[in-house]
């Protein structure tokens, strides 16, 4: 089998992986916002902030995403995805001043502030990554579509709760569906940069950041009520990110691309 042969039938499996999980959203009742979900176990008030760890613990993405946006025209990166890029750094840098302010009361509509930027970061991502591993022009074109998608699926969510039947399939789908696509990509399609495990750590972070918020409560039984699971997570992802920079920073470019 040639590699086009392979690429073919690796992008027609995405195409079926899509489709059926659309499909599979349709099938399944409307997820409703567990208002467990708001109750971190450190609420701590540290100087007159409530919640104070899980607050500043996220100026680490505020740092991430200035120094992304700063380094653009530095890095490695496919010139037409110029708006990607910015846009992925500066949505990582919303990260701080949206969850920061969810953690200072959190509830479902503060929540919403949490997970725009944390969208308008996650679709860009994909974007990028569609564009370096598959097609320029796929990852160019699907950039907007993906940040409407995420957007709409958050908004989706928010209108839904307002009346009282919240509704968080379209955003498990948008949120999920790229964490089961983006391995596979990154394993089936060759990329035109070296630093390729730039994107593996991150994943890895992601993952450790997912358990730190499992286990947020034995994590803050285990360091004495001094610091949270959640506040660690935030810690965490934004490692990752500065990983990803850094790999951006240092990256090679292996082919040339034409499309």
């Amino acid at each position: 089998m040639n590699v086009n042969s392979g690429n073919r039938r690796v992008g027609l499996l995405i195409g079926f992986i899509c489709m059926s999980a659309f499909v599979a959203v349709f099938f399944v009742e409307p997820i409703a916002q567990d208002s467990a979900y708001h109750n971190f176990a450190d609420t701590n008030a540290f100087f007159g902030i409530a919640n104070f760890w899980n607050v500043v613990s996220n100026i680490p993405f505020l740092i991430v995403g200035l120094m992304g946006l700063s380094q653009l025209k530095r890095l490695n990166i496919i010139p037409e995805m110029g708006l990607a890029y910015w846009l992925l750094f500066f949505g990582v840098a919303l990260v701080a001043f949206g969850s920061g302010y969810y953690h200072l009361n959190p509830n479902n509509k503060t929540l919403v502030w949490d997970r725009l930027p944390m969208t308008i970061a996650f679709m860009s991502l994909f974007a990028v990554i569609i564009a370096e591993f598959i097609d320029r022009q796929r990852g160019s074109l699907l950039l907007f579509p993906l940040l409407i998608a995420g957007i709409v699926s958050v908004l989706f969510w928010l209108v839904t709760e307002s009346q009282g039947a919240g509704d968080l399939r379209f955003y498990a789908l948008v949120q999920f569906l790229p964490i089961i696509l983006i391995p596979l990509i990154l394993l089936a399609y060759p990329c035109e940069f070296t630093k390729v495990s730039a994107y593996w750590w991150l994943l890895c972070a992601y993952i450790i950041a997912k358990l730190l918020e499992y286990f947020d409560r034995p994590i803050y039984q285990f360091f004495n009520q001094q610091m949270s699971g959640h506040a660690i997570k935030h810690v965490a992802a934004a490692l990752g990110m500065y990983l990803l920079l850094r790999g951006f920073r240092n990256r090679l470019t292996t082919v040339t691309i034409t499309n």
